[in-house]
Formats: structure tokens, C-alpha cells, sequence
């Protein structure tokens, strides 16, 4: 079991990676991190997502194309990645749709960011860089990747070994962001 301390200093030390070498990404850590993924907590076990692990050369480029803006020079980096997992938003189970509607708040995009953690801490684990990607043609994924039209597209999660360098983390103070007992 990890500790506390090396618990942190993991967290600390993941960050958006887009740069990527050209190693493909072995199979059993890939499996690894889709496990961290498919085990990921959720709202009455929804499990409301559907993974779909992209590994083949030409779909990578065709989800890399999708989801860049060269114009904007936005995502141009995706076309690196060593595989790519392409999030899609399932039903909810009947208790979360329900609590969902009631509270006003839908926790199956909750779900899907927590998943989304999970695979980019466990790929840290691996010495594996990630980058999750919200920018994207999604008609453009739906029709590529057989997905059904009537389901959403998240998220991508772009996975390859880093190339990019150690950023130090600029975040907001602690005061700014915490209280204890009030806001």
C-alpha cells in the first residue's frame, strides 16, 4: 500500500503532458490503467462511462485529427500520443438519473472526471504521461469510432511516455482556496 507522503508527492508530480516519445505503451501497464479506470467510484455504482482504447496507428491519427484546431494551434500535440482513451457518457443507473434530478446536479459528469483521475494517476504510476482533452469535433468521433448517436463524448485522454519537462505547479494559495467549518 502507498503511503500518505508518496501519495502526495504522486499527485504532485502528475501534470498535462503533450509531448510524447514514439514508445508504444505495453499492454499490461495500458491494462493497468483502464482497470484504475473501470474500477473508479461512482454515484449508486452508476458506472455511467464506456472506454474505448484507441492503439492502432490510423485511428490514432483520425481521433488526433478530430480533435485538433491548427488554426487556434490548439491539441496539435494529440497525433504524439501512443494511445488515447476516447470517454463516452452512458446512462446512469435508475438511482442516480433520479437523485440526479432531484439535487439538480448530473453525477454521471462527476463520475466521468473522477475516472478520468484515476487513469491519469495510475498512468503517473507507470511512467506514463497524460493529458485530458476536452476539445474536439465529437460528430466527428461518433462517426469514426461507431458510436452510438445518441451518446456523448467526454473526453479524450491522451497516454504515451513524457518528453515534456517537470513544470512546477502554479496553483493558488491555500487561502484563497480552503476554509475549515465556513466558507
Amino acid at each position: 500500500m502507498i503511503d500518505g507522503k508518496s501519495m502526495l508527492e504522486l499527485i504532485s508530480s502528475r501534470q498535462s503532458d503533450r509531448k510524447y516519445s514514439d514508445k508504444p505503451v505495453e499492454k499490461e501497464k495500458l491494462d493497468r490503467i483502464i482497470e484504475a479506470a473501470r474500477i473508479s467510484p461512482s454515484a449508486c455504482n452508476a458506472q455511467p462511462w464506456k472506454f474505448i482504447v484507441i492503439t492502432e496507428p490510423e485511428t490514432l491519427a483520425d481521433v488526433a485529427e478530430a480533435a485538433s484546431a491548427k488554426m487556434l494551434g490548439m491539441n496539435t500535440f494529440l497525433g504524439q500520443a501512443a494511445a488515447m482513451l476516447v470517454v463516452v457518457r452512458e446512462r446512469p443507473n435508475f438511482s442516480s438519473y433520479v437523485g440526479g434530478n432531484i439535487k439538480k446536479k448530473d453525477y454521471s459528469l462527476i463520475d466521468i472526471g473522477i475516472a478520468a483521475e484515476n487513469i491519469c494517476l495510475q498512468a503517473k504510476a507507470e511512467g506514463i504521461g497524460s493529458c485530458i482533452v476536452g476539445w474536439f469535433n465529437e460528430k466527428t468521433l461518433i462517426k469514426l469510432l461507431g458510436i452510438p448517436k445518441s451518446k456523448r463524448v467526454e473526453l479524450i485522454i491522451t497516454l504515451g511516455y513524457s518528453l515534456s519537462v517537470q513544470r512546477e505547479k502554479k496553483r493558488k494559495p491555500p487561502e484563497e482556496t480552503v476554509s475549515f467549518n465556513k466558507y
